[in-house]
């Protein structure tokens, strides 16, 4: 018989720094969409385009005055997800990082391959005695795809977290069966909305949560999907089956533009960056914006570190508060009221996709600091 170890080395490929197990996991969930009714599905580029001059438009209600309702949703959804321990035996004791991506990427924003792995946050995790399970956002990669209008939406990609979350909890995932000690959810842009949303709902659900490429100001999205130049990903360079109304970068320099600060990357990065980047549904940017209360119960330790240069949520510069607060992630300290810490960290020179930059060692260190001072 296979011991566990032996069993974790055979699932484990070719990497002898970590051991990975890829699987496909079940959620059922129901959950209340909203209804645009008023929003048409974009079916070519230049309704793409159209899309994204509607919900931008100066003095306007933009596409967000198309809610015409809401309308329930539910059903079974695959995740794609990928499960990582440390190279060594299993305990019953260790801590689990959930890591949720955000819109262009999809699990490998986690483990990035590029350059022998050296901006992994994956091994970096790994390399301090953490378990991962990162995975694909239901609607992107391999996981399932729906309507990119009235399905794939905030709220249903909140309800598929914390029902991942809660089999991971219980050892209900496929070949994992020991019970995390702790679990940490760490997301990133979206993907940190979607965290800041689930534990504010479901705060017994995590033990401490780190919000990386994030703020509570949501002022400057519209010029993320300006500088994302759409375009239907089902004519771009990567199909993947994905249907009218789902939405890709259309240039490298688009992707450079939202995630990247000139300079301080690594030009074939970038172009690996394009090359693999993923879709987004009009359904979730459409939501993004109200997919997060402002105020959340969570009273276990919030870190959120986002770069200097961030786009979507500074506008380029987090040190622009007009003297309001000492950075715009410091800001969202106001929504952690019941939180038993609170810290706002701004790596310099870095743009919103910090594990692609130059900086990425030493915020994937920040973050592990923060945790091992707070007992995670």
């Amino acid at each position: 018989m296979f011991t566990k170890t032996a069993l974790w080395a055979l699932l484990a490929g070719v990497s002898s720094a970590k051991l990975c197990q890829n699987f496909t996991v079940p959620v059922s969930i129901a959950t209340i969409n909203a209804d645009f009714g008023g929003v048409q599905t974009p079916q070519t580029n230049l309704d793409a385009t159209a899309f994204v001059l509607a919900a931008t438009r100066q003095g306007g209600s933009g596409t967000a005055g198309a809610v015409t309702g809401t309308k329930a949703v539910s059903g079974t959804y695959n995740i794609s997800a990928q499960y990582c321990t440390p190279n060594k035996t299993a305990d019953n004791s260790y801590i689990l990082q959930i890591l949720t991506h955000g819109i262009g990427a999809d699990k490998t924003y986690w483990d990035v391959s590029y350059n022998n792995y050296n901006y992994s946050y994956v091994d970096y995790a790994l390399s301090h005695g953490y378990h991962t399970l990162s995975y694909d956002r239901v609607g992107i990669g391999a996981s399932s795809h729906g309507d990119p209008k009235n399905e794939i939406q905030a709220n249903l990609e909140i309800e598929s977290l914390a029902a991942l979350t809660k089999k991971a909890r219980n050892g209900e995932l496929p070949g994992i069966h020991d019970k995390p000690h702790k679990v940490i959810h760490v997301g990133h842009s979206f993907g940190s909305v979607q965290t800041y949303a689930v534990t504010a709902k479901y705060p017994g659900l995590s033990d401490g949560i780190v919000l990386t490429g994030f703020s509570m100001n949501s002022t400057f999205l519209p010029w993320f999907l300006i500088g994302s130049g759409f375009q239907q990903a089902r004519s771009g360079k990567n199909p993947q089956n994905y249907t009218a109304g789902y939405l890709s970068p259309a240039t490298p320099s688009n992707v450079e533009y939202n995630f990247f600060y000139p300079g301080s990357f690594d030009p074939k990065l970038l172009a690996l960056t394009f090359q693999t980047s993923q879709p987004v549904t009009i359904g979730e940017l459409l939501t993004i914006g109200s997919a997060a209360p402002l105020q959340s119960n969570f009273t276990g330790p919030v870190l959120v570190i986002t770069g200097e240069n961030d786009i979507p949520f500074c506008g380029g510069d987090c040190f622009a508060t007009g003297g309001a607060a000492t950075s715009i992630p410091a800001a969202s300290k106001i929504a952690f009221s019941a939180a038993k810490a609170f810290s706002a960290i701004v790596p310099p020179k870095t743009g919103h996709g910090l594990n692609w930059h130059y900086t990425a060692a030493s915020t994937y260190k920040q973050i592990t600091n923060f945790l091992g001072q707070h007992g995670l």
